[in-house]
């Protein structure tokens, strides 16, 4: 139900996704609905991705110092990690257990020469289903072909603070309280103001009492907006 390959087309290779309120979900949707070698990556930080290969951006041996060794070592590690498994993780280990980006240690586009898209999760929203783009977000790298915005319709009818990641940012440009419940009037109005992707996912549209909602919210959207329901929250 709700699902969006039903309704929109992906542009080009590398694929940036920002947002809140279901971007790992939809990451995984998307790369298990195209076709060829996937890598999920990131340009920000992420979490691993379970059940599949992970390729360390980085090599652990210290003795490795030259960058084009190191760039020839990762590119053989996904080309093994590939014959293991269709998609694929990257990204440079940090002590917090997350990823972060890899083109430190090897290029975006060095990615594109060995995989047929690159997936990128291109922001954090801390959990929550809604949140504003501070000024130095989105990271969206330079050969990225389209950018979608994921949206959280379960943050409808809860209050700004309780929603929102950078609450303080969505209810400025929202013209809210942060006490104050957000409908999809409020979420619209920011999303049409900060104007950073080519077209939305309105997901959990199971978590709302009508789905109606979500497509009221799609309305107001001044990008092609479509609702879904991917998942767990």
């Amino acid at each position: 139900m709700y699902k969006p390959f039903d309704q929109f087309h992906i542009n080009g290779r590398c694929i940036s996704v920002i947002g809140s309120g279901g971007k790992t979900t939809f990451l995984r949707y998307l790369s298990e609905g195209l076709p060829g070698r996937v890598i999920l990556t990131t340009s920000t930080h992420i979490f691993p991705f379970s059940g599949m290969p992970l390729v360390k951006a980085g090599s652990e041996d210290v003795s490795v110092k030259d960058s084009s060794v190191q760039r020839e070592l990762i590119l053989d590690a996904i080309r093994s990690a590939f014959a293991l498994s269709r998609v694929i993780c990257l990204g440079r280990p940090l002590a917090s257990g997350k990823l972060s980006d890899p083109s430190g240690v090897i290029s975006f586009e060095d990615l594109l020469s060995v995989a047929d898209f690159v997936l990128v999760e291109a922001d954090g929203s801390a959990g929550r289903p809604l949140k504003a783009h501070r000024p130095w977000e989105p990271v969206i790298v330079a050969c990225s072909s389209m950018t979608v915005g994921v949206v959280g319709s379960s943050g409808i009818g809860k209050r700004a603070s309780q929603a929102c990641h950078c609450s303080d940012l969505f209810c400025a440009m929202a013209g809210i309280a942060p006490d104050q419940p957000v409908n999809e009037e409020h979420i619209a109005k920011v999303l049409n103001r900060e104007n950073l992707a080519d077209c939305y996912l309105v997901n959990q549209v199971d978590t709302l009492p009508d789905p109606n909602i979500a497509r009221r919210l799609c309305d107001l959207i001044a990008k092609d907006a479509f609702p879904c329901s991917l998942g767990p929250r």
